[in-house]
């Protein structure tokens, strides 16, 4: 049987993912400490309405409500013996939801971190982190889920544990980190290791790239600088946040707006990303903004730095640095005049990204 994920990568340009999925559900009541999670069995119809939202938006992917859903995070919760009940409530509801929509819409098992440590720096070990994962991959996998969705990671052993267990189920995988830390993920690995890390994973993730994060400037930026490593087919994935988070009467709210969004969106296709869509702050309005514009939008050239930080904010120096370094880690040897020595060529990858292509280009 044809997998509806795998055939829309192959006949769209570009597709839209969802929006938040804790941030809105906070709206309708869901209180801090509380499990998400939960709702998919207490609150199904909460799930389903937000859900719905989002495909009403225009997007063409939408994650379970499973962030939080390995035995690991579900303890704290005390339902670590719920884990399948849970995992394939959600894929049912956002099932509900695809069937519904009266086009393709892709139900993305979305599986965060297990929230513990990995050795040699924590005490998890790499067989306990496999079994986590591999609880939760098989109960989003049997539920009907189209694709594995890997989403915040942060460290190199968590992943490489998370993509080992999800392979067993044969469904797709895609996996995305959050570079939330000066252009670097919590852990220390800039977008350019994990562009050249993925490849050693196995199987290989169908998609990759980065979620959350601190904003849409520096999420753009954060997959320009995967972009300088990707091999030609690589499908790149975006979900930044909705902007800033700042704490306004008693409240976390995010400072992007629909039209910030919208600027995102077709920025990020310039970029040579194919998946775009939006994390913490995202709303259904936002996402509407964004399908508007991608529907909207001629792909155009990569945008420069300078253009980036005008139509979306400001950039770490961290962020900055690696994309002025290039591929290699550092910029070609300026001409030597005087000495007979030879300027050194440009590595092919960042000539093509200097170039405006994109991965899979010529």
């Amino acid at each position: 049987m044809a997998n509806k994920f795998l055939e829309l990568l192959k006949t769209r340009e570009w597709l839209l993912a969802d929006g938040a999925t804790g941030t809105n559900l906070f709206e309708v009541g869901l209180q801090t400490g509380d499990a998400p999670e939960l709702w998919n069995i207490e609150q199904p119809e909460k799930i389903y309405d937000l859900q719905k939202s989002f495909v009403d938006a225009g997007s063409d992917i939408i994650l379970t409500n499973t962030f939080g859903g390995t035995r690991n995070r579900m303890k704290l919760h005390k339902a670590q013996d719920r884990v399948v009940e849970i995992n394939a409530a959600a894929v049912k509801i956002t099932k509900k939801v695809a069937d519904n929509a009266g086009r393709p819409v892709v139900v993305a098992g979305s599986m965060g971190p297990t929230g513990d440590i990995f050795e040699p720096v924590g005490s998890l070990t790499r067989e306990e982190g496999i079994a986590a994962f591999r609880e939760q991959a098989f109960a989003l996998a049997e539920a009907g889920a189209d694709v594995l969705w890997l989403e915040t990671i942060s460290a190199p052993e968590e992943l490489e544990a998370a993509v080992t267990a999800c392979s067993e189920t044969g469904l797709p995988i895609v996996t995305t980190l959050s570079f939330d830390t000066n252009g670097r993920t919590m852990m220390g690995l800039t977008p350019a290791d994990f562009a050249r890390r993925v490849k050693d994973l196995s199987p290989i993730p169908v998609a990759y790239g980065a979620n959350c994060g601190v904003g849409a400037s520096e999420m753009v930026t954060a997959l320009q600088n995967m972009a300088m490593c990707a091999e030609d087919g690589d499908v790149l994935v975006s979900k930044s946040n909705c902007g800033i988070p700042e704490y306004v009467d008693g409240a976390i709210r995010y400072t992007g707006t629909p039209e910030l969004m919208a600027e995102y969106a077709r920025i990020a296709v310039d970029s040579g990303i194919k998946i775009v869509g939006g994390c913490c702050g995202t709303t259904a309005n936002h996402v509407k903004h964004m399908r508007e514009a991608l529907d909207n939008h001629t792909r155009g050239p990569k945008p420069s730095l300078d253009e980036i930080v005008s139509r979306l904010g400001e950039i770490s120096n961290g962020a900055r640095a690696m994309n002025e370094a290039g591929p290699l880690g550092a910029k070609p040897a300026e001409p030597v005049t005087g000495g007979g020595r030879k300027r050194r060529g440009r590595d092919p990858k960042r000539k093509a990204a200097d170039d405006g292509k994109f991965p899979g280009e010529v």
